[in-house]
């Protein structure tokens, strides 16, 4: 009976902290996002009409214990 051995895995070589910082600070120049305008502010009275689901609703009420 032939044996044969398992293929080894490829392994990544560990990068220490430092250099990952260094490439996360080389790519960051490809990752620009164009600046945008912030959004005016709404005026509470023109918000209305906000309709949620009563199974939503006590979904929403029972995870009060987990947040807060």
């Amino acid at each position: 009976m032939s044996m044969y051995p398992a293929p080894r895995e490829h392994q990544e070589p560990e990068l220490s902290l430092a250099q990952l910082r260094g490439d996360s600070a080389r790519m960051a120049p490809h990752w620009v996002v164009p600046a945008t305008a912030a959004a005016a502010p709404v005026s509470p009275a023109l918000i209305h009409g906000v309709v949620v689901p009563p199974a939503s609703a006590r979904l929403i009420d029972a995870t009060s214990e987990y947040g807060a």
